[in-house]
């Protein structure tokens, strides 16, 4: 491709895109296929000569868009979302055209610059203290993963990298059982092991029981094992569990423990001054986690890791060979530090355009309606014959599941899910489920960036429509 072609088909994609979204709404949000259905329409060995991008575009037209479940949807009301706002897709735009590998200082200074000012604006966005810093990383699981590491390193002296866990006494991480399968995942990566998790219980408001947490760190010690920190939750996948962040946090210092707050999706709300009474005392973390990918509309990957002190960060994963060092340049900062991963993409850029374009005053807004609007429906579900709101909206997160007559729960699981598999093949709106004590629910939840009350109405009219005429037949 010349840079002449290049011109008239970045030009062409871009329309793609515009039209693209001006006619999600008139689109199914799930696509209408099965496994293999996209798989076979491709060739099953690579071409050995170039084709014309007109054949190039013409087939991604024709096989990807009909295979793509549309996240930017605005009756997407499933998982939580993955917000592109417009703004952000631009900086993307430019970000691949420069394609920058934002490893360190002198390979892209205005990246990492930039980087350093717009964790700030988000610190300041989200009401936390001037003695945070952070680096964005690519999703809540490597934040995660890093303050894991962070945890063990502190725990043991900071002798894991060096000498390995063999001979190391077992670390315990603490977390409550809502927390996201992310806290597992990082257990099994940084070496700790799933059994070292130990999943605390929660009370009816859905949060880590204190006491229980107490228990359990004074028992560990007993028998020889080495608290290494504490996962405070603040808005779970699931349900949208939050625990008493103040209490947890304040018990984890007198322990000597790491503290992390999970705050990915929840965390956006903060930038809503009225919100900010679910993190209380967040202030006392070592570590916090937000996806601005999530509900502020920055396009994926983006997440906000936030770190009281960098230091232990940097001692746990920093590491300098001489090819990457710089010379002659003081009080730089190589973000690559602060990661897991070597190679960085340029994140910051879509922070600058998007907080530019619609201000915290335009953030605030769309995520108020959100949580407006998913309070009404949760109010006009209760309201419902047969229906039940099994979970309280925890900011635009809600479960509820159709209940109608006397049936086994065993019967009302299979049901809802009856019910989700045919809202969700009907395509108008997209939900997702989980479960709750024992119970499959479903879960719904606003968030997409463009989405309006009417939207909110159709999602009614949908779960409704669809569960009376399951129920007859």
């Amino acid at each position: 491709m010349t840079d002449f072609d290049y011109r008239q088909w970045s030009h062409r994609a871009a329309d793609w895109a515009a039209d693209y979204r001006e006619s999600l709404r008139d689109r199914p949000v799930r696509p209408q296929c099965v496994p293999g259905d996209i798989a076979a329409q491709l060739p099953e060995a690579p071409p050995e000569n170039g084709e014309s991008m007109e054949a190039i575009f013409a087939d991604f037209e024709r096989i990807v868009p009909p295979g793509m479940t549309h996240w930017q949807h605005p009756r997407f009301f499933a998982y939580f979302p993955a917000n592109a706002a417009p703004a952000g897709i631009l900086a993307e735009q430019l970000a691949g055209a420069m394609a920058a590998q934002c490893m360190l200082w002198q390979t892209s200074p205005a990246a990492t610059e930039l980087e350093i000012k717009m964790v700030d604006w988000l610190r300041q966005a989200f009401g936390l203290p001037p003695v945070f810093k952070g680096v964005l990383q690519d999703t809540a699981s490597s934040a995660t993963l890093c303050a894991i590491l962070t945890m063990r390193e502190r725990a043991l002296d900071w002798r894991g990298n060096k000498e390995g866990l063999f001979g190391q006494p077992a670390l315990r991480v603490y977390a409550s059982h809502r927390t996201h399968s992310s806290i597992d995942k990082a257990m099994w990566v940084a070496g700790l092991g799933q059994d070292n998790l130990v999943k605390i219980p929660t009370d009816d408001s859905l949060a880590m029981e204190r006491d229980a947490l107490a228990e359990a760190i004074r028992r560990d010690r007993e028998n020889g094992l080495l608290p290494a920190g504490v996962v405070v939750c603040v808005g779970g996948t699931s349900v949208g569990a939050t625990d008493r962040v103040a209490e947890i946090c304040a018990l984890a210092k007198e322990e000597g423990l790491f503290i992390h707050v999970d705050a990915a999706w929840a965390g956006s709300a903060m930038v809503c001054p009225e919100f900010r009474y679910l993190w209380e005392g967040v202030e006392a973390a070592d570590s916090i986690v937000i996806n601005p990918h999530k509900w502020l509309g920055a396009p994926m990957e983006c997440s906000a890791h936030f770190v009281r002190d960098p230091k232990p960060l940097l001692k746990t994963l920093a590491i300098q060979p001489e090819y990457l060092k710089t010379y002659g340049k003081e009080g730089i900062v190589n973000f690559s530090e602060w990661s897991v991963q070597l190679g960085r993409r340029f994140r910051a850029l879509k922070v600058w355009f998007l907080m530019r374009a619609d201000g915290l005053e335009g953030l605030r807004a769309r995520i108020r309606d959100h949580v407006a609007w998913a309070e009404s429906l949760a109010e006009r579900l209760a309201a419902e014959p047969d229906f039940e709101i099994v979970t309280p909206p925890m900011l635009s997160l809600f479960s509820f599941r159709y209940r109608p007559g006397d049936m086994t729960d065993e019967a009302l699981d299979a049901l809802n899910l009856r019910l989700l598999e045919r809202i969700n093949d009907e395509g108008e709106i997209y939900l997702t489920q989980t479960t709750h004590d024992g119970r499959m629910v479903i879960r719904f939840v606003t968030g997409a960036f463009d989405c309006q009350a009417e939207d909110v109405e159709t999602a009614f009219a949908v779960i409704t429509r669809t569960a009376r005429a399951l129920r007859d037949g």
